[in-house]
């Protein structure tokens, strides 16, 4: 099969099938881009090591081997399946050998490594094994300096790379961030790390209690709610590496949310009295109260494909449930009728939401908070995780195709990532309390 029968038959999507009935719990969601047929088969020898290079090169065949399977996208070929030469060159590739059993690859990626005056080199190539005549669909080479961090952020690289060929244009998460709660330093401070876990590393350093960290589109800022003399909001510059100004609002101000052109706020203020939500520039000026019923609203989410829509939570009913409106605060609708729902995120394309459910909620009732995604036009939805623990505060991955999740399932708040059918749920951090995630495109 040729590279340009396969960029036709990969269609990137979150598929919905709308014909469902209302609230059917059945899969209609997929996170694939191979949709009706079998994943792309997929080689990854580890890369041929230079000298002074084998320090480096474990980290990088690793990585990038956990970045491909992230993706959702491929059949990984077994290791133990390859030949016993793996090609460094173009040269020394055998397109027969890796396409026949046992390997049976389609595709084949693979490269070399070496380390030369304290400089990390990576030639990476992306073959089609069943076009002989012009297998190469991709070829790079990277340099960076000779440390295990940037040769990790190669591996990611290359991995986006190759997911953005074989997926149809999708843009991979390999380079992107996630910030959230750690109590590691005794306080409750912001951490960041890689998608997958690895680089974990304070962010603030303010001795107080912060919360609800929640990162920009272009990820240069990080807004978050902070005890201080009351709850406020505060800004965290990831350029400038430390928080910049932000209006004194007075009252309760608590879970802050960039809009999707990153140049409006949502949050919740009792400055009235009764949490409402209001939106304001990112510096705090000109605020506009949205909603103005009695009850607490909070935990907005802006749909960042129109820019148009808040989702949020309410409990003016009751119980809190899920609410959007347009972003003048008109057209309510209730999103949920049951249970205890809260924390929503919406998805980059505007269709879906994610949100923590408890649906049959009270002394006795059976049921867990679980992670659900629900379609925003029709109102459907699935149930994600199912594993025990209280799950909470859900948040969509740049690509549309993943979720960062805490947990309790393993007897303590952790941070897990799921692609958003709730397949290849991971557990991304061992150390300390890790709670309320959101994930950064950078």
């Amino acid at each position: 099969m040729g590279f340009g029968m396969l960029r036709k038959l990969f269609l990137p999507a979150l598929l919905l099938i709308a014909s469902l009935p209302l609230t059917a719990q059945t899969d209609w969601i997929k996170t694939g881009t191979n949709l009706g047929v079998e994943k792309v088969r997929l080689a990854v020898p580890d890369f041929k090591a230079g000298q002074g290079s084998e320090s480096l090169s474990a980290a990088f065949d690793q990585t990038l081997w956990n970045d491909l399977y992230q993706a959702g996208l491929f059949d990984l070929v077994s290791k133990s399946f390859n030949p016993t030469q793996a090609p460094g060159q173009p040269s020394e590739v055998e397109l027969n050998t890796w396409g026949a059993p046992p390997p049976n690859a389609s595709m084949l990626a693979f490269g070399n490594i070496n380390v030369a005056n304290n400089e990390v080199t990576v030639q990476g190539w992306l073959y089609d094994v069943k076009n002989p005549q012009t297998p190469q669909v991709l070829g790079k080479q990277y340099k960076n300096g000779a440390t295990v961090e940037n040769t990790r952020l190669i591996a990611h690289k290359f991995a986006d790379e190759i997911i953005f060929r074989l997926g149809g244009g999708i843009q991979g998460i390999a380079e992107s961030k996630i910030y959230f709660i750690s109590t590691r330093t005794g306080h409750k401070e912001i951490w960041a790390m890689d998608y997958d876990g690895s680089n974990q590393k304070p962010i603030t350093h303010l001795g107080s209690i912060v919360l609800s960290p929640r990162a920009s589109p272009d990820g240069a800022r990080v807004a978050y709610s902070w005890m201080t003399n009351g709850w406020e909001i505060g800004i965290y510059s990831t350029e400038l590496g430390r928080s910049v100004n932000f209006a004194r609002l007075g009252g309760t101000n608590s879970a802050p949310a960039f809009s999707g052109d990153g140049n409006r706020l949502a949050f919740s203020s009792s400055r009235s009295g009764d949490p409402e939500i209001y939106t304001s520039d990112i510096s705090g000026a000109n605020l506009k109260r949205l909603t103005n019923v009695k009850g607490p609203d909070t935990s907005p989410t802006w749909n960042p494909k129109t820019n148009a829509q808040i989702a949020f939570v309410s409990g003016r009913t009751g119980l809190p449930q899920i609410y959007t409106m347009d972003v003048d605060g008109s057209n309510v609708i209730k999103m949920t009728d049951q249970g205890y729902a809260i924390s929503p995120s919406w998805s980059p394309n505007g269709q879906f939401l994610v949100f923590a459910w408890t649906r049959h909620y009270g002394p006795g009732a059976p049921g867990a908070q679980d992670i659900y995604i629900m379609d925003v036009a029709s109102h459907q939805w699935v149930q994600l995780t199912h594993d025990g623990g209280r799950n909470d505060f859900p948040s969509w991955a740049p690509d549309g195709r993943h979720v960062v999740f805490q947990s309790s399932r393993s007897g303590r708040e952790e941070i897990w990532s799921m692609l958003a059918d709730g397949s290849q749920q991971t557990q991304l951090t061992n150390s300390g309390a890790n709670s309320m995630p959101n994930w950064s495109s950078k």
